[in-house]
């Protein structure tokens, strides 16, 4: 057998696992008044909750979409999911206004710009999201353009998300031209918050705010500059590139049984088709260069939906749902055509998936040429659904066709290792 054929039989196993036994893979159906949105990172509660955080989200009954091609949406929501006897339930949260109308959950003072909820954390009893302030771009362009980032302190949260209090305190100016909101991790005392460059050749850079000055932390920001120390305040010329090139939505996350920083975003290429990692040992570096581990089925020729408008984005990965041995990622497919969200509702939310980790560690070795836990793991996992897979053909006549349906799917998405 060669890589090829084991990198499509892993899918394949995989694929299998995650069908049969994985109940609480997440799942985004259009309900409740919510009709798809973007962006989706992921929060996880200590009381098993997971919150979600969505960029411009469609609302209604149906998706409706205006005769001078606007959608009917809000700029940001929320949902609040959780895995209860092996099923998953998510319940999203449309902000109301006094009147009952549906608004933004998160809205900026200056009724002339918005925001869009990225990344955040849990801290000390509270939510911590990060909030990158847009405005209409007068010249035309991509019809928007940043005017700097904000932090929200999110309380109550044992109440309806309808009541949860939200103070909002700035953390970048207009201006800066590289706003921290990208990313946002946890590590030691630091809040640590991942920004785009948005000058010369566009890298991501990484600042950090003490756990302790969270309500101040336009006055506490530090940055990583180019000289390797940590400076007082957010200077993007002087700040060291980590990343070349970055994006303006990523996500980093540790993973401890391999001692290392995972990066997922989608390729820096305009309509980049595929998902990219990085690592590193440590949070401000050095990262290893970008690894291309998926493309995105619906922006293949060969995808029987597939269609020129289409394009994806919003690659990230949420370890709290992942198996042992593998990622787990969500990304979005949108439509340069907005006319058609109305009525192609297989696009514009979530979409879940699972990676094999040996995609980012490659054969699974450390430095030291030692095999990782999570390769043995794998391994593992691979021999019980290899014996799962034979009893299964052994009871299903049609296993032939389905299993060459499903690889033939499968190879259109391969990514040699």
């Amino acid at each position: 057998m060669n890589k090829s054929q084991a990198n499509l039989l892993s899918l394949y196993l995989l694929a299998f696992l995650l069908s049969t036994n994985a109940t609480c893979t997440p799942e985004f159906p259009l309900a409740q008044g919510w009709q798809g949105a973007d962006a989706a990172y992921s929060i996880p509660l200590p009381d098993g909750r997971i919150i979600w955080i969505f960029g411009d989200t469609l609302y209604g009954n149906e998706r409706v979409v205006s005769s001078t091609g606007w959608p009917r949406m809000v700029h940001n929501s929320l949902g609040i999911s959780s895995c209860k006897d092996s099923t998953w339930s998510i319940e999203y949260a449309i902000k109301k206004d006094a009147e009952g109308n549906p608004v933004s959950f998160f809205e900026p003072k200056n009724p002339e710009t918005y925001y869009w909820a990225l990344d955040g954390v849990y801290h000390d009893g509270n939510l911590w999201i990060t909030l990158l302030c847009l405005e209409l771009d007068p010249s035309g362009g991509i019809g928007f353009m940043t005017c700097g980032s904000d932090l929200a302190k999110v309380s109550n949260l044992d109440k309806n998300a309808q009541e949860w209090e939200v103070t909002i305190s700035p953390l970048a100016a207009n201006g800066t031209k590289a706003y921290p909101s990208a990313s946002t991790v946890i590590e030691g005392d630091y809040l640590y918050l991942f920004a785009l460059d948005e000058l010369e050749d566009r890298p991501m850079i990484i600042t950090r705010v003490h756990l302790e000055k969270l309500e101040q932390t336009q006055e506490n920001i530090e940055y990583f500059a180019k000289d390797g120390t940590w400076k007082k305040g957010l200077v993007a010329a002087d700040a060291k590139g980590i990343m070349k090139p970055g994006a303006s939505e990523i996500s980093v996350r540790y993973h401890a049984d391999l001692g290392k920083w995972i990066a997922i975003m989608t390729g820096p290429e305009f309509m980049s088709n595929n998902v990219v990692a990085r690592t590193a040992k440590k949070i401000e570096g050095p990262w290893s260069e970008s690894k291309v581990i998926y493309y995105y089925p619906e922006m293949q020729y060969s995808y029987d939906k597939y269609d020129k408008d289409t394009y994806c984005y919003a690659a990230k990965e949420h370890p709290e749902f992942a198996v042992k041995g593998s990622l787990f990622l969500t990304y979005v497919c949108n439509t340069f055509a907005n006319e058609k969200l109305a009525t192609h509702l297989d696009i514009y939310f979530p979409k879940s998936i699972y990676m094999p980790l040996e995609k980012i560690i490659g054969n699974g070795k450390n430095e030291n040429g030692e095999r990782h836990l999570v390769f043995y793991l794998g391994s593992v996992v691979v021999v019980v659904l290899v014996i799962a897979v034979i009893f299964w053909k052994k009871r299903s006549s049609s296993w032939k066709g389905e299993f060459k349906e499903e690889t033939n799917g499968l190879m259109n998405n391969e990514v040699p290792v």
